[in-house]
């Protein structure tokens, strides 16, 4: 059976998420995956739809409703994978007791003011040019490893290097998951 993986887009959605394809493309061979657009997870829907715009509608309430939605919405226990807004969205459902195995966040700068973490193992990752990321004794703080990638800003995780490192981190965590439950198969069958 293959693990579940919901991913949270950023707060373009599908308005500006082709990218997203090459994500899901890579990812759906190895896990059950939940696509959300954040947008329609926290009812964003602003007539003039300016970077501006959007990020205030999430700041000034659409976060929260976003994670009142996904905890409503998710009940199972899943691998999460988040992209900038919806990192964050994920960060504070897991907080709130969202059943997580696993946060994958990237460009989630917002989460760079938490103070506590989701009680799952959690990477995040991060451009050098990104200006708001997070110090670097934050993630000293909360236990989170931390990637900065060297040459990239906010929006790298359209690139696809990136696109390339998170699916393999992503897919390696699936095969050594695989290989240990082979593992216990066979010491099962030689007792």
């Amino acid at each position: 059976m293959a693990e579940r993986l919901v991913i949270l887009s950023d707060m373009w959605g599908g308005k500006k998420g082709l990218w997203i394809a090459s994500y899901l493309g890579y990812l759906q061979q190895y896990y059950d995956i939940t696509y959300y657009d954040i947008q329609e997870l926290a009812n964003i829907d602003v007539v003039v739809g300016t970077d501006e715009n959007i990020h205030r509608a999430f700041v000034e309430g659409g976060i929260e409703t976003g994670v009142a939605h996904l905890l409503n919405k998710e009940t199972v226990p899943a691998h999460y994978l988040g992209f900038s807004t919806g990192g964050t969205i994920a960060w504070k459902a897991g907080l709130q007791n969202l059943p997580m195995k696993s946060l994958y966040t990237v460009s989630s700068t917002r989460t760079r003011t938490e103070e506590n973490k989701p009680n799952c193992n959690v990477k995040a990752l991060f451009g050098d040019k990104d200006l708001f990321r997070p110090k670097l004794n934050w993630s000293e703080k909360l236990d989170v490893n931390t990637d900065i990638i060297g040459g990239f800003g906010h929006t790298m995780y359209t690139d696809e290097k990136i696109i390339s490192k998170v699916c393999l981190d992503l897919l390696n965590n699936v095969i050594h998951k695989n290989q240990k439950m082979q593992v216990q198969k066979m010491q099962v069958q030689v007792a």
